[in-house]
C-alpha cells in the first residue's frame, strides 16, 4: 500500500550548508521527523553549488518518512548575482542600482525554466525582467 503524504512544507536554505538550526531544526521537530537526515542528504545532493541559496520542498508521510526536492535558485539571488549588487533598491522606480543585458536575462531564464508556469522561453525572459525592474534593476538592450 502507498503511504499517505500527510503534508509539505519549503525550506530555503545555503547549498551545502544546512544544519539543525532554524528553519531546519523547528520545522521537521514540529512535526516529528528525522530533521538530521534531511540535512545529510541536502548538502550531499547540494555540494557542488556551495553558498547558493536554495529552495527545497519537503514532503513528508504518515509513516515519518520525507522526500524533498530542490528547486533553482530565487530569481533575485540569480539577478544579484548577474547584476553584481549587494541587493535590491529600496525604492525601485526612483533608485537604481544597477543593470542586466538581455543575454543575462535569457541565462537566468533557462535555469528557472522548469520551475517558472511559462510556456516559451520569451515569456519566461519576460518573467525575469519584471523581478529585476522591481528590484531596480534595469535592462540594457
Amino acid at each position: 500500500m502507498a503511504k499517505k503524504v500527510m503534508g509539505a512544507f519549503k525550506l530555503q536554505l545555503k547549498a551545502g550548508e544546512a544544519t539543525m538550526a532554524p528553519p531546519v531544526g523547528p520545522a521537521f521537530g514540529q512535526r516529528g521527523l528525522n530533521g538530521m537526515e534531511f540535512v545529510k542528504q541536502f548538502n550531499a545532493k547540494t555540494q557542488k553549488q556551495q553558498g547558493t541559496i536554495l529552495p527545497a520542498v519537503v514532503t513528508f508521510f504518515s509513516d515519518k518518512s520525507f522526500t524533498f526536492v530542490v528547486k533553482s535558485p530565487p530569481a533575485p539571488v540569480l539577478l544579484i548575482k548577474e547584476a553584481n549588487v549587494k541587493k535590491g533598491s529600496a525604492e525601485p522606480h526612483k533608485i537604481k542600482v544597477g543593470s542586466v543585458t538581455r543575454a543575462q536575462l535569457e541565462a537566468i531564464a533557462k535555469i528557472k525554466m522548469e520551475d517558472l508556469n511559462a510556456d516559451t522561453m520569451d515569456s519566461a525572459v519576460k518573467m525575469i525582467a519584471g523581478t529585476a525592474r522591481s528590484m531596480g534593476i534595469t535592462i540594457a538592450e
